[in-house]
């Protein structure tokens, strides 16, 4: 599998799929509860990660579930300054803002990020115009209607891929007829937000029929709570070895992009999982040829 996909004018072209490291620039978040909130500390995050072989990072200025309110003022304070220093230092890399507000993304692009990572799925139409006006890239996401920062309660599909799939390809379809790049545009199915541990799990049994329409996936599972229930509802902390299992899984089956917070063991993953498609070739063979 080659993933190649242009995002703000970048291309980028590899032989596995490619990970996009999380970093939060939030007091209250559900894995690192505010160990990036600093900005030193958050940019030396990002060091590490590109050190570790991170395709995109991905900046985020609100924490996704229930939590203190958190106005756009105060969301941009978090982000477009952090932004623009990234973009200075890192010049090549590929940045991602995780925003559902329209003047946030818009705000971010103009700051250096080339794509807008939409988690609420169109909930600020506005945003779209954003992309739109900007040619940015952007990411389609899956939430059942929910509203920002709400969990889902007793949440039904009667097929949930089924409904993952035609939302995530009617939006991606189109912002391809408002004149956005179709090498920008990725499709998630968004797990945990408007859905439960079983529709979690089924979406990662399906993801072939999520690869199956041309779009690129992007999997954001990166020790999600469904993860944790699987195994008897163990806390954020412990859910890395389940994270990685999921991933080598949604890997196999084509998914092209890993949001992630553990960088290095997703990465090393992904290149493994790689090697079994056939999609790359180990950097070394000496077993049995010595």
């Amino acid at each position: 599998m080659s993933v190649d996909l242009t995002f703000g004018g970048r291309r980028i072209v590899r032989d596995r799929a490619l990970v996009m490291a999380i970093v939060n620039r939030t007091p209250d978040s559900f894995f690192d509860r505010g160990r990036t909130f600093d900005p030193v500390v958050a940019l030396d995050a990002v060091r590490r990660a590109v050190g570790d072989g991170a395709d995109v990072i991905d900046v985020g200025g609100v924490k996704a579930g229930p939590g203190d309110a958190v106005d756009t003022a105060e969301e941009l304070r978090r982000t477009i300054p952090f932004l623009e220093v990234v973009r200075a230092e890192f010049p090549d890399v590929v940045l991602s803002i995780d925003t559902w507000r329209a003047e946030v993304g818009r705000q971010a692009v103009a700051a250096g990020a080339d794509l807008i990572n939409d988690t609420w799925a169109g909930h600020d139409p506005e945003l779209l115009d954003v992309v739109v006006d900007t040619r940015c890239g952007f990411v389609c996401s899956h939430t059942g209607g929910v509203v920002p920062r709400t969990k889902p309660h007793r949440v039904e599909y009667d097929d949930v891929v089924a409904s993952v799939v035609a939302d995530t390809t009617r939006a991606a379809e189109s912002l391809v007829a408002r004149g956005v790049p179709r090498d920008g545009l990725l499709i998630d199915p968004t797990h945990d937000f408007g859905k439960n541990t079983r529709h979690g799990l089924e979406i990662l049994r399906r993801v072939d029929e999520l690869v199956a329409t041309g779009w690129p996936v992007l999997m954001a599972i990166s020790r999600k709570s469904f993860l944790g229930e699987m195994l008897g509802g163990v806390p954020v902390e412990e859910r890395q070895a389940a994270t990685i299992a999921a991933t080598a899984v949604a890997a196999r089956a084509g998914a092209a992009v890993f949001r992630a917070h553990d960088v290095l063991a997703t990465r090393q993953a992904l290149e493994v999982v790689a090697g079994i498609r056939g999609d790359r070739q180990p950097l070394r063979t000496l077993r049995g040829l010595a």
